[in-house]
């Protein structure tokens, strides 16, 4: 009897335990499974998964070449309407920046259309913005930054009007702006500055754009002067990636850039026209095509972009 009561009391302990591991697996199941918005749901092997670049769109807002709601200037959507793939959804962005699953890139296409006041040509290009909902706060060379992506010129349109084969694309920079403080006591109309650095695609070269003073002994007000007469590109050809996917990185400090393709031996400026650069600054990255002609186009991929401070 004895016996038969230590039987039945083991019994219904397994049973209990079965019970609870049914439950547990059941309420398992039920539970939706939580996934980071930026990374591709886990799947089985043999299911192909649906990956996007790895770009946050929290400080970044896009610049369309068109101009839908008539005001004379490019569409903009800012970083509340980009985020957790809101550009997805938006109709007039869809077509100049979207996703290419089958690589996990974001194409960025752009044509002569409209442009902003200071340029005659058109891009699909995001611009940083450290505050999402302010254009006016940036950063200086002091407090410095740095830019990295890979990306890829997919296609852009033959140039028969120059020596090029192709159009020139610009694809990072680093763009100057005259600070709030500077707009004030200046009574600036503009707070528009010149493009620090610019990186160019050339017939399937990368190539650094940097601005220097044409007189080194300019100082104070003048140095805000934007004109050519102040500041003058010097560019360096940093190496040939035709149409492949490269890496690049662009470092600011104070009165230093570094600037680096690939795994390449990067290119340092460090000098006087550094040192006294008096912008601040925000980052770039996208598809600037540097031409009118009616007929041409870019097309320009980003499988990753990441701006640190």
């Amino acid at each position: 009897m004895k016996k038969l009561q230590i039987h039945l009391l083991l019994m219904l302990v397994f049973c209990a335990c079965s019970s609870d591991e049914q439950s547990l697996s059941t309420d398992t199941m039920s539970q939706p499974t939580l996934v980071n918005d930026n990374e591709p749901e886990d799947t089985d092997s043999d299911v192909d998964a649906t990956t996007y670049a790895d770009i946050n769109f929290t400080n970044w807002k896009v610049t369309l070449p068109i101009d839908e709601n008539n005001n004379g200037s490019p569409d903009e959507y800012q970083p509340s309407q980009l985020v957790n793939f809101g550009y997805q959804t938006l109709a007039p962005v869809m077509p100049y920046m979207y996703d290419d699953e089958s690589d996990a890139s974001l194409m960025f296409y752009t044509f002569p259309d409209i442009s902003t006041s200071n340029s005659s040509f058109s891009r699909t290009e995001l611009r940083e913005l450290i505050n999402p909902g302010s254009s006016s706060d940036n950063w200086t060379l002091l407090e410095g930054g740095e830019m990295v992506g890979r990306l890829k010129v997919t296609s852009v349109s033959e140039n028969t009007q120059s020596s090029d084969d192709y159009h020139k694309v610009i694809v990072m920079q680093i763009h100057g702006i005259i600070s709030p403080e500077d707009m004030s006591v200046h009574g600036f109309s503009s707070n528009n500055g010149p493009p620090l650095i610019k990186i160019y695609w050339k017939d399937g070269y990368v190539w650094s754009h940097k601005k220097s003073l044409i007189d080194e002994a300019t100082s104070g007000d003048d140095l805000l002067e934007t004109s050519n007469n102040t500041w003058a590109d010097i560019k360096v050809n940093l190496g040939y990636v035709g149409n492949d996917a490269f890496d690049f990185r662009i470092t600011a400090s104070d009165a230093k850039i570094e600037v680096q393709l690939n795994t390449n031996t990067p290119h340092i400026y460090e000098d006087i026209s550094l040192d006294k650069w008096p912008y601040q600054n925000y980052f770039k990255a996208g598809n600037y095509l540097t031409t009118t002609d009616a007929d041409a186009f870019s097309y320009v991929k980003y499988y990753n972009l990441n701006v640190t401070h």
